[in-house]
């Protein structure tokens, strides 16, 4: 059973793939300037390009946790979510407050999803 691993580093890949399904890191904002909706944006744009480039999209979207370290950004995190959702097709989701490795991150999403 082979495992394809993709932007492979010393600590951590951002994709791993097997048996048609994808697994990815936990994603963060470049950019921590932004406040929480444009966090969340610029991360599910990292979710996006992932999973394209491994071979799949947000309609296929397995499970998906996301952690804040506010749940007060609760709210405005879930108005990004919800206009990015592919409609009909919302995935399981769990959203927990977590203290992040970098303070400056206001959210960090892990996603898990289906090959085309």
């Amino acid at each position: 059973m082979t495992i394809q691993r993709l932007h492979v580093g010393l600590t951590l890949s951002e994709v791993a793939i097997h048996r048609g399904t994808i697994y990815l890191a936990g994603q963060v904002a470049d950019d921590t300037t932004q406040d929480i909706a444009g966090q969340t944006r610029e991360v599910l744009g990292h979710v996006d390009r992932l999973l394209q480039e491994a071979g799949s999209d947000r309609s296929r979207i397995l499970m998906c946790q996301i952690f804040l370290p506010d749940l007060g950004d609760f709210d405005a995190m879930n108005a990004v979510w919800n206009d990015w959702v592919t409609p009909g097709q919302t995935p399981p989701r769990a959203t927990v407050q977590a203290g992040l490795a970098n303070p400056a991150w206001r959210i960090e999403v892990v996603v898990t999803a289906a090959q085309k």
